[in-house]
Parts: C-alpha cells; structure tokens; sequence
C-alpha cells in the first residue's frame, strides 16, 4: 500500500514479453530488480486482465524473469523464476575483517546482495551495519543476515536492509541470494523456506532459483494529478 519500499510500475513489453517492470525504491533510485514486487506486478496484472491462472515473460532492468501465477483472485500464489545467480561483487576487506570466523559471501540476482551467517539475529544492528556495509560498495548492495535453523534444514531465518529503502520487512531476491548461498555452505536443503519479519517465502536453491509465495490483494488507490 501507501507508504511501502518502492513503487512498481508495470508497462507494456516489447519483443514477447509480457510487461516490463520499473521499479523506484523509496529514496526514488531505480531497483534493477525485485522478486516480490515482480509477484505483486504479476498479480495486479492478472486481477486487471482477468487472466486466471497464468504465465507471464516480465522485463526488468536486471533482465527478463518468468513469473507463474495460480489465480487472478486477491489472494493467489507466484513463483518466480530468478535466473541464473552470479558472483556478486565480493566482500570488502573491511566486512571480512570485521566477520573473521564467520559465513560471508556475495551473489548477483540482477541486483547485488551481502550475505552473512550469525548465530543471533537479535544481536544484529541492522541500521548501522546495513548503512555502513552499503557504503562500502560504490554501487551500494543489499545486505542479508541470515541464522540457519538447527533443527531444521529447511528453514532459514533473514534480517535486510535494501538498497534505496534502508531496514525492510521482506525481499524476495535477499531471500534467493540467502537461500541460495547457506545451500551452497551445507547450512540448509535445497528447498528452503526463508522466514522474514514480513513474511515467509520459499526458495527452492538450484542453478535457477525459483522463489515462491503469496501474494495478497491490498486495495484499489486513485491518486489526482
């Protein structure tokens, strides 16, 4: 609603696909991409079409991803096909000095993100470290800590702070970057459910990530120009 992370706007495709997404984060920079705001364009866009159950080919700056979606209804499920992950940019001198004996790494979702394994999320200063991480990369990044459940290899607990938004409650490709690199550390399963304070998604963690979940119907807002 009003008052979110960003604001997306779908407009029309080119060259097959769908719609293409434009995405601005809060402070009005240009997010390359977004795995939940990609869910919520594909959803707004089936409601709007009364397409029911659908595929779509959406562009976004990061590159063209294919979203499912279960429904047309207020409440309906996407997944999300991610791409392929890259590298990242790599983890600065000054994070692994500060992280010695712990979990770090970088991946590319079309956008670049920081993860870091820690034992407690509720030790974790995430305006501080976030802002201060963020300004480490002259592109800036989006930072992820993340805790692996012990007792279960399928749940993976996930703290962010974006790009452009600062301290969030969710992000979709945080969640695949995360999931996606405690897979790759032994940490979790291959299909994983990442548990956000705003919600929880599942990322099944192979050579092109699928991230999956709800997507819900908020409300219709007219604005006057």
């Amino acid at each position: 609603g009003i008052g979110a992370d960003g604001l997306v706007l779908g407009l029309p495709g080119s060259n097959g696909a769908d719609l293409r997404m434009l995405l601005h984060n809060a402070d009005g920079s240009i997010a390359e991409m977004s795995g939940n705001g990609i869910r919520c364009l594909a959803q707004a866009h089936a409601m709007a079409h009364r397409t029911g159950a659908t595929s779509l080919e959406i562009d976004t700056t990061g590159g063209r991803r294919q979203v499912e979606i279960d429904s047309d209804g207020p409440n309906a499920e996407a997944s999300v096909n991610m791409g392929p992950v890259g590298p990242g940019p790599g983890v600065d001198d000054r994070i692994l000095a500060e992280t010695v004996g712990s979990l770090v790494g970088t991946a590319d979702l079309g956008n670049p993100h920081l993860v870091l394994v820690v034992d407690d999320l509720a030790a974790v200063d995430i305006g501080e470290l976030g802002a201060r991480y963020e300004a480490l990369y002259p592109q800036g990044i989006n930072v992820e800590w993340v805790a692996a459940d012990p007792n279960n290899g399928n749940n993976l607990d996930m703290l962010v702070w974006e790009r452009g938004a600062g301290v969030t409650q969710a992000c979709g490709t945080g969640a695949t970057a995360a999931a996606f690199l405690a897979h790759e550390w032994g940490l979790v399963e291959q299909q994983v459910n990442v548990r956000m304070p705003g919600g929880e998604v599942q990322v099944v963690a192979n050579e092109h990530p699928l991230l999956i979940g709800r997507t819900d119907y908020v409300a219709s807002i007219e604005l006057s120009t």
